[in-house]
């Protein structure tokens, strides 16, 4: 019998419980640690962020108002610094002319207007745009990584090469729409991944999952 999203939740949480993510300051924060994260830890990502913050930088403004090179510079221990100082600025440039940098406008929209937005940003990929709908703009989409789509297909509910939104739909078309949940849910789901359900060595006779 297959796993439903409701007891892989249950489970999860049984297990680990609340994982109170996404660790940040504030959603303008969030939407940085979304695009930095990109094919990297997140400790390499706190680094950078913390580059920024020591010189009073996570200011959507005063981040837009930096040479794109010195940006890069303070992205140096996220990886692929250049070209996430790019991707970054046309962040950036797209939150400054369509919201005058002001989180709390760009929040009044609706998901899908936000989605489609978001997806229009050159470098801002699905799970990046999910990362700041949900995490920072407190929309109610289900972020799918890495982690997600390898738990779903080693459980048999997707498969292997399944697309982005056929994972996303797996949790959307069977949960509420509530963003607290899926905050929490994506969470655990990723402390699964690290821990039990890795890509090299999974200790799936062990997984919370199992059996």
């Amino acid at each position: 019998m297959k796993l439903a999203p409701g007891s892989i939740y249950k489970k999860l949480y049984s297990t680990f419980g609340p994982q109170h993510w996404w660790p940040a300051e504030s959603p303008f924060e969030v939407m940085v640690g979304a695009i930095l994260t990109q094919n990297t830890s997140w400790q390499n990502v706190e680094k950078a962020l913390g580059n920024l913050k020591k010189h009073g930088l996570l200011k959507p403004d005063k981040l837009l108002s930096l040479p794109e090179r010195k940006l890069a510079l303070l992205l140096v221990p996220a990886g692929y610094y250049n070209i996430k100082a790019k991707r970054l600025r046309n962040f950036l440039k797209f939150l400054s002319r369509d919201y005058r940098s002001n989180i709390n406008r760009m929040a009044s929209r609706d998901l899908p207007f936000l989605r489609r937005q978001l997806l229009s940003v050159n470098g801002i990929g699905q799970e990046t745009a999910d990362s700041i709908l949900l995490y920072a703009l407190d929309k109610p989409v289900f972020v799918v990584d890495a982690y997600t789509k390898r738990i779903l297909s080693r459980h048999g509910l997707i498969k292997e090469e399944a697309a982005y939104e056929e994972a996303q739909d797996f949790f959307m078309k069977r949960l509420k729409r509530d963003t607290r949940l899926f905050n929490e849910y994506h969470a655990l789901l990723v402390r699964l991944g690290k821990e039990f359900c890795s890509k090299k060595k999974p200790r799936c006779s062990a997984c919370p999952l199992h059996g």
